[in-house]
């Protein structure tokens, strides 16, 4: 039994849930504004930002308490490295589920939305039968044939996100763009809505560094979906061939990125550092501000 209030779509068998808990948020995922931030949590033993630090279930109950008190609007959590580079280790649908048992109904407990992190339809499945309210599929609907019927039925937010096996030398925003719209066109064939829909550029999967680097600066050529967009820059690889740096030591390059995805449109920032991020964003919205206040005495 899902843990969200939903109604049927007699025709295409799709569900929603106008009044769940977090139709809130929702609201401001398809208004495309605020900027939100998504605290990540790797239920994992390699992932490659934190090496499996909160594999523990007390560990990454713990971690989930941080980011939601550093400001984080939504924590996803993934129990399968999908580290974009050499290394990745599957694990079976049941070795998922087995890792988020302990861990994701605790953190819907907290009351804060969560998002499922899975190329696994039957994963996606039991998390959001187990109160997850987004779904973040890192292959866009494109790796598993049942991962758009799953989303659609429950009637949640799905992350449709670019992704390839390795980098090639084509123009990489056309690709991005491509496969984008394939995602959305696998999406409205099974019936999820288009305003369930949010984009991801996909930064530092199957990318070379400055295809990750154009895809953040020509980010705005998204635009023309007209669909939420999430950036998910922080601690990748790319920042380490402009400044060597291991993976959390980063902050900086993550920070800068985003800043500038923002800036570019993007309306949900995908972050480990949560409070840094949040400050970041924060302060670059007031210094915008001012811009548009006239000075005192005129007119």
């Amino acid at each position: 039994m899902s843990a969200h209030t939903v109604t049927v779509n007699k025709t295409t068998g799709s569900t929603s849930a106008p009044g769940g808990p977090h139709a809130g948020l929702i609201a401001k995922i398809r208004a495309r504004k605020p900027v939100l931030v998504m605290g990540i949590l790797n239920v994992t033993p390699d992932s490659f930002s934190d090496g499996g630090k909160f594999f523990d279930p007390l560990s990454a109950i713990s971690h989930a308490r941080q980011l939601i008190a550093e400001g984080a609007d939504i924590i996803d959590i993934g129990a399968e490295s999908t580290r974009p580079y050499n290394g990745m280790k599957p694990v079976t649908a049941e070795d998922e589920r087995q890792r988020l048992a302990h861990v994701l109904p605790a953190v819907v407990a907290l009351g804060v939305a969560v998002s499922i992190d899975t190329m696994k339809a039957s994963v996606a499945d039991w998390a959001l039968n187990n109160g997850a309210a987004i779904a973040n599929d890192v292959w866009g609907l494109q790796r598993d044939p049942d991962m758009a019927r799953i989303v659609a039925r429950h009637g949640v937010p799905v992350v449709v996100m670019h992704n390839r096996e390795k980098p090639d030398a084509q123009d990489i925003m056309a690709d991005i763009d491509a496969f984008l719209a394939r995602s959305i066109e696998i999406a409205t064939r099974a019936g999820i809505a288009r305003n369930n829909i949010v984009l991801d550029p996909g930064v530092g999967f199957g990318k070379t560094a400055e295809q990750s680097m154009m895809a953040i600066a020509r980010l705005a050529e998204l635009d023309h979906f007209g669909l939420p967009i999430l950036m998910g820059a922080s601690r990748k690889r790319f920042i380490d061939a402009v400044t060597p740096a291991p993976p959390d030591q980063r902050l900086g390059g993550s920070l800068a990125s985003h800043l500038i995805a923002a800036k570019a449109g993007a309306s949900i920032i995908r972050a480990h550092d949560v409070a840094a991020t949040v400050q970041a964003l924060k302060v670059a919205a007031a210094i915008a501000a001012t811009a548009k206040e006239q000075p005192k005495g005129q007119p």
